[in-house]
């Protein structure tokens, strides 16, 4: 059997940016066992496997390491994909998760993902946590993550984790801080899922738009995951189930095919990689 096997952008104004996702299409299942191997061999943050279920999609995410309950960026790369390859005429596509229904909606150029808002609430700090940081905490939340405010945007940025210590955390770990020339800006910290640092996560904002929206006074934000990579997201708030999130997520043609210095053009949206997966 041969299965394509794509690899896209999310979350990003240029190539090379934002969070790569693997993204399989199938026509049915394959064993689960099977699908966590594709995503190890992978070995990005996430690899998103789906299925046509009628006029939707049925859609599932594996990091390395294990299956997700809810994965941001390779949902916006799988809708990416079908909107620009698969299906070009939709201008919106559903997909049943182990989340529930999540949309996506075509908006110019831009994709708008409807997500839950997973609201955080003040916990104890979990021991090491602050050690593992190598940072004080200026206020500690939870949600399915913890959250962990620092005091600026610089400190955040000069985080030099110890991964094995938030390894040994039961949660994942968000860090953030109000931004300069955005609202917030954040890191996010999973490697008892097999990521150490995921470049740009959207499920964390799930979390973190409740906390930022409630904190500044406001329904949409601008934000910056301020990883190796860099991400942007335009965010808004809809209340205590829902958010909508904006992101470019770059596909559309091979790199292959690039003429010079296309690569340096913000407006070049390329698929960057179409390979073929043999399964036994």
């Amino acid at each position: 059997m041969r299965l394509p096997l794509y690899q896209i952008d999310a979350f990003a104004d240029a190539v090379f940016k934002g969070n790569p996702a693997g993204v399989v299409p199938l026509e049915a299942w394959l064993a689960d066992e099977l699908m966590q191997a594709i995503a190890a061999e992978n070995n990005l943050s996430e690899t998103a496997f789906f299925i046509r279920q009628g006029d939707e999609y049925g859609l599932r995410w594996f990091t390395p390491a294990v299956e997700v309950d809810l994965c941001g960026h390779a949902t916006l790369a799988t809708a990416f994909l079908i909107f620009t390859r698969l299906d070009p005429e939709r201008g919106r596509v559903r997909f049943h998760t182990r989340s529930g229904v999540l949309e996506v909606l075509r908006v110019g150029e831009r994709l708008e993902m409807d997500f839950p808002a997973w609201p955080p609430k003040p916990c104890p700090e979990p021991p090491g946590l602050a050690a593992a940081l190598g940072a004080t905490p200026q206020e500690v939340l939870a949600s399915r993550d913890y959250l962990v405010r620092l005091e600026s945007a610089e400190a955040v940025a000069a985080l030099k984790p110890d991964f094995a210590g938030l390894g040994r955390l039961d949660r994942a770990v968000i860090v953030t801080a109000e931004g300069q020339g955005c609202d917030f800006v954040s890191r996010f910290f999973a490697p008892n899922f097999g990521i150490d640092e995921d470049p740009v996560t959207g499920s964390a904002h799930s979390t973190l738009i409740p906390y930022w929206s409630q904190r500044l006074g406001k329904e949409n934000l601008f934000a910056r995951q301020i990883s190796q990579r860099v991400g942007t997201l335009y965010c808004r708030d809809r209340g205590d189930r829902v958010l909508r999130r904006f992101g470019v997520a770059l596909a559309n043609r091979d790199l292959a095919d690039a003429g010079p210095g296309e690569l340096d053009d913000p407006l070049v949206l390329g698929l960057l990689r179409f390979l073929f997966l043999a399964v036994d």
